[in-house]
């Protein structure tokens, strides 16, 4: 089975990788099985730097070929936060509780009609002595009043996704797999998979 390294200490993202890749014959590791002590610094402002910077300084570090991914929410009605910030947008230690129960408080008082927003997701893969590539993806939805349902991380629990009637926290991971930011992203690294990575 071919490895592959996604540049996460994250295992709610790594899950979700897991369940893009395997059927395409990947085991999927993260820097918890192979760079425990690696962390990049997410100096970016933008999903695409901060994609690419994580890929390429793990790419450089492990000299091997590796995806990272930076993702998040942008929510209409607070003018795109919390954006980059989204896993740590309660500030300090990274917390879903804290950082929904801040987008709760935020959203009060919004109209259900205002309450649009959308995950977004950029891949980058690189690999010593190659290009980096990019691939980006998103998912459209409304934010909740409450949380619903015990499945994903994050924020799934108050995103609802109109087209499933049920909010991402309710989704089986292969049914978010199939419509979710990351999904689309995946689909495209697919379709445009560097040569160098199959």
């Amino acid at each position: 089975m071919k490895k592959v390294i996604i540049a996460t200490q994250n295992l709610g993202k790594a899950r979700d990788f897991e369940a893009l890749l395997r059927p395409f014959g990947y085991e999927v590791l993260t820097l918890k099985d192979v760079a425990q002590d690696m962390d990049v610094e997410e100096t970016g402002t933008t999903f695409e730097e901060n994609a690419i910077l994580k890929a390429e300084a793990v790419a450089e570090a492990l000299q091997i070929p590796v995806i990272a991914d930076d993702s998040g929410l942008e929510i209409d009605a607070l003018n795109g936060e919390p954006g980059v910030y989204s896993a740590r947008y309660a500030g300090g230690e990274k917390s879903d509780n804290a950082n929904i129960d801040k987008v709760l408080e935020k959203m009060a008082g919004v109209p259900e009609n205002e309450r649009t927003a959308r995950f977004r997701c950029v891949l980058a893969v690189a690999a010593p002595n190659r290009k980096t590539e990019t691939f980006s993806g998103s998912c459209e939805g409304e934010i909740l009043t409450e949380r619903r349902g015990e499945n994903g991380f994050g924020y799934d629990p108050i995103f609802w996704v109109p087209s499933e009637g049920r909010a991402m926290a309710e989704l089986k991971p292969e049914e978010k797999a199939a419509i979710s930011h990351r999904g689309n992203a995946l689909q495209k690294l697919k379709l445009a998979m560097p040569e160098w990575l199959l």
